[in-house]
């Protein structure tokens, strides 16, 4: 029971960064898994199985809320799902140990990426006249599901920050649309990591924990999607996994503590350097944002 609780909260807090950001929930859940000595294919997967549950939840919740292009959906979920499949596959004939330093470098890479993204660049600027397209979703899903399946989390971080930065779509339909096409890549990984696995070490409790905990943050997540800062959530995402995971890669490879210990007050630097750029941004963007519904007619910001 204190196993389904502790999951449960690591499912919980997943799943209210990625209905949020569109991102974080493979990330963080596998992040925590390896980190208590889960074997990484195990890990991935069960974060998987999981996602299966919450990303349907996560999805209906954006449909309510008219977050979702399904034209977008659509044109993404099958590469998604093609390359999740490729990457299940490669992970689980990786060796452990290779495996290991595999999902948490590119945990760690993720989570730097994700840091920088919502910390020091603009977040994307809206352009409602030129909608993405297959050649730009095709690849781009193939990418994040293949990126997702072997690191244990990426989908969210790649389509999602990829999406924001292209300017193809509004950000609220950005973060609802890949969350959608989410639940056909998780399903399709699920499905391979069963395959390839064959149920050998899996823990359904972990399962059942991070499910629970995911399904209940769903509609909040998606409620926040329309209140809450994506700067702030985006940035201590990835604070939380570049200090778990590079702690993780620093001991796989045998790093001295003086080594280690050097490593994190760069690191921790970086976060709060992170921290003020990003609060320095959202007032500019606050400013900003004044400024232009200062200029907006009466009836156009009643609209609004």
């Amino acid at each position: 029971m204190h196993s389904l609780l502790l999951f449960g909260l690591a499912g919980f807090l997943a799943q209210l960064v990625s209905g949020t950001l569109g991102m974080g929930y493979g990330m963080t859940s596998t992040t925590a898994l390896v980190a208590f000595g889960t074997a990484p294919a195990i890990a991935s997967a069960s974060a998987h199985f999981a996602q299966a549950g919450t990303s349907l939840a996560s999805g209906l919740s954006h449909w309510k809320f008219r977050n979702i292009d399904w034209r977008t959906v659509g044109i993404l979920a099958v590469p998604g799902a093609v390359g999740s499949v490729l990457g299940a596959f490669v992970l689980v004939s990786l060796s452990v140990d290779f495996a290991s330093v595999w999902i948490s470098t590119i945990l760690f890479l993720l989570g730097m990426y994700v840091l920088v993204r919502f910390a020091f660049l603009k977040l994307g600027k809206l352009i409602t006249d030129k909608r993405p397209g297959a050649r730009f979703l095709g690849p781009l899903g193939f990418i994040a599901g293949f990126i997702d399946s072997t690191g244990g989390g990426g989908w969210g971080p790649v389509a999602t920050t990829t999406l924001l930065s292209s300017g193809r779509l509004e950000p609220r339909k950005v973060v609802g649309s890949v969350g959608a096409a989410e639940f056909v890549v998780t399903v399709a990984a699920s499905v391979a990591f069963l395959i390839a696995l064959s149920h050998e070490g899996m823990d359904w409790t972990v399962v059942a924990g991070l499910l629970i905990g995911g399904v209940i943050a769903a509609p909040i997540g998606a409620w926040l999607t329309r209140h809450m800062p994506p700067r702030l959530l985006g940035i201590a995402a990835g604070a939380l996994t570049i200090l778990t995971n590079g702690w993780l890669v620093l001991r796989v490879l045998g790093a001295s503590k003086p080594a280690i210990a050097v490593v994190y007050v760069g690191l921790v630097t970086l976060i709060a350097a992170a921290v003020l750029s990003g609060l320095r941004s959202m007032r500019e963007e606050k400013r900003i944002n004044a400024l232009v519904g200062e200029d907006e007619p009466s009836e156009e910001r009643a609209r609004r």
